[in-house]
């Protein structure tokens, strides 16, 4: 059967329409993630230059912000790996993180928590993020990291009782 040929819809044309309204909501995402404008902007510059390349493969994706944001959260795990990598370097002169006495009361807990997890390694903040922040299942949250479920799910137990301990320590004990 020769009939009229459907033309694909060019993926890049997609990407272009979608930027303006989904640029915010990227950014917005990384930011609320990591807590640092300049690490977010950077991030959220990767995301798109890797939507670009993604979309000049055949056949191209299905453009959507919620497949912008996949690929954000990609880029996110990939700069906490560099971290853990980084920090396994560096543990040798790392004297460990500095203890924040945070003077305000509980309405802040928030602010605390969100300072308390960007001391944790980037391992544990990677696996708390994509599973407490993100809603992700364990086994998502292995695959993003690159591990088998049940090793996430003891890196899971000890990221929660490091989290635990540095809160205490900042708001002065057991709560």
């Amino acid at each position: 059967m020769s009939g009229p040929q459907q033309v694909e819809p060019d993926p890049g044309l997609a990407l272009l329409t979608l930027y303006d309204t989904a640029l915010p909501e990227i950014y917005g995402y990384l930011l609320a993630r990591c807590g640092r404008r300049t690490l977010a902007e950077d991030l959220t510059a990767e995301t798109f230059l890797a939507a670009v390349q993604a979309c000049r493969r055949r056949p191209g994706p299905d453009v959507s912000t919620g497949w912008l944001v996949g690929i954000a959260r990609h880029k996110l795990v990939d700069h906490w790996r560099a971290l853990d990598v980084q920090d396994r370097r560096l543990r040798v002169l790392d004297g460990g993180a500095e203890d924040v006495d945070d003077p305000w009361d509980a309405e802040l807990d928030a602010l605390v928590a969100r300072e308390v997890l960007a001391r944790q390694s980037p391992q544990h903040r990677a696996a708390l993020t994509l599973r407490y922040l993100d809603g992700l299942a364990v086994a998502e949250v292995a695959h993003l990291l690159g591990r088998t479920v049940h090793a996430t799910e003891a890196l899971l137990v000890r990221a929660r009782a490091a989290f635990r301990r540095s809160y205490d320590d900042d708001r002065g004990g057991p709560a």
